[in-house]
């Protein structure tokens, strides 16, 4: 684990120390793909100006040369890197620092937008949740998208909240995840470095050389603002000789969003689902939507504290329910200890999922909570664990689900254009809409 220090003082940890360590040279090269797809764009974010000259300004350039869409969301001006300044105020240092922001950027990529987010430097902690929000309305689908930010362990505080943000972007998206590393090579020691996760890019004379003239356009950091007390140079040429050599290092490590766990945490009942007449009608509505008064063995995905599930299990010989949230797991299986013929289980789908085979599966108020790719892939175990006679159960709130790509009605319009059985029932209110899919010999007759 990196320090908590994030200041250049000192002599840090020389480059020949980190390129001595047996696992430097076993790092395996980075590759511009996400999964079985190529990524056709970069979104790379900042949490100040010159990070992304440092920790990427060679993946920036090379992805701009290979026609890849490039993006830097910049969070702060930076207004706070000398604060101690007799020369210049913080304002002078945002003006400054986002024009050289502007002009690195044309260096690595020319054409390219930069977006400023106007965090507060020193405090992007407080902007975390709005960060995220903004990065995934940026990305959208990101199947094809490759997202790059400062590393959530490495030392400095804005760099690590601008990297839990992309990390619950990345999660919310689909888009692939890697981070950069800035104060660990400075401050870290190489026997804690996490070897197994780096990736690297190793860059050609030409992208080298637009890469230092990137890092040398943000003259506030790299020269003294002047010779007073206060304005001292702040990368030192001991500090970027981490950042001149051939190669850069990204960290790829598992994306994880517990933005709805940390609901669950601090919130008994975050949704009303016992004291709100929209919770209990919807469950009304969703019951009396069930094709036929009782199932062999059926599934709810994303069963929150249980609610839904205490009512389903009334029509359910056997009731699989599962939550990513290790919170809300514990509380829906304390509630429904007592039930019969209940599970309650802590999972992440759809990339686990409960053996066997279902009747009935319920999606209530959880695909947005998925990214894209995730819907698709939670379709297709659906889809490969229904009986002939299953039935699919939606049921989604028809108002804008802000900080994720989808809302209820692109979810609805996913699982209607998949191999699903086609829809049976639909019903839709101002609020809610709730569909039914299942063939046509599941729906009973009216003389049964």
């Amino acid at each position: 684990m990196v320090t908590s220090t994030f200041t250049a003082e000192g002599s840090g940890t020389s480059p020949e120390l980190w390129r001595r360590h047996p696992d430097w040279a076993g790092v395996p090269p980075l590759e511009l793909r996400n999964g079985a797809e190529e990524c056709t764009r970069l979104v790379v974010v900042a949490a100040h100006p010159n990070d992304e000259s440092l920790g990427a300004g060679g993946l920036i350039a090379s992805a701009h040369e290979a026609g890849l869409a490039v993006y830097v969301l910049l969070l702060t001006a930076g207004e706070a890197s000398h604060p101690e300044s007799p020369t210049r105020t913080r304002h002078d240092l945002a003006t400054q620092r986002m024009a050289e922001a502007k002009a690195a950027l044309a260096i690595l990529a020319p054409g390219a937008p930069l977006v400023f987010l106007g965090a507060a430097d020193g405090a992007v902690a407080r902007s975390q949740s709005d960060i995220t929000t903004s990065l995934v309305e940026l990305i959208g689908d990101g199947r094809r998208t490759l997202l790059v930010a400062p590393w959530r362990e490495d030392g400095h505080t804005d760099h690590e909240a601008a990297g839990r943000a992309a990390v619950a972007a990345a999660r919310r998206t689909g888009a692939r995840l890697v981070q950069y590393p800035i104060w660990m090579w400075h401050h870290g020691d190489p026997a804690d470095a996490p070897w197994s996760s780096l990736a690297r890019l190793d860059l050609t004379s030409q992208t080298l050389d637009r890469k230092a003239r990137a890092i040398q356009a943000h003259t506030t950091q790299v020269h003294p603002l002047s010779e007073e007390p206060g304005d001292e140079v702040l990368f030192s040429p001991s500090v970027l000789a981490h950042f001149t050599g051939g190669r850069e290092h990204f960290v790829v490590e598992p994306n994880d969003d517990d933005t709805l766990d940390h609901l669950h945490r601090t919130e008994a009942d975050p949704w009303g689902a016992d004291v709100r007449w929209y919770e209990h009608r919807k469950r009304e509505l969703t019951l009396a939507t069930l094709p036929r008064p009782r199932f062999r063995r059926a599934l709810e995905v994303g069963c929150s504290r249980g609610a839904l599930a205490e009512a389903l299990a009334a029509r359910c010989d056997e009731l699989v329910a599962v939550d990513r949230s290790p919170t809300a797991s514990l509380a829906a299986r304390t509630r429904l200890a007592d039930v019969r013929g209940v599970s309650v289980q802590e999972m992440d789908v759809p990339g686990h999922w409960p053996p066997g085979r279902f009747d009935l599966i319920v999606v209530s108020e959880t695909g947005y909570f998925l990214s894209p790719a995730d819907v698709d892939g939670l379709i297709d175990r659906i889809a490969d664990s229904l009986d002939d006679d299953g039935v699919v159960l939606l049921c989604h709130w028809r108002h804008p689900v802000s900080g994720w790509v989808l809302d209820g009605s692109a979810v609805h319009d996913l699982f209607l254009s998949s191999r699903l059985p086609d829809e049976a029932a639909r019903y839709t209110d101002r609020d809610v809409e709730i569909l039914v899919l299942c063939g046509p010999h599941v729906w009973p007759e009216p003389s049964r």
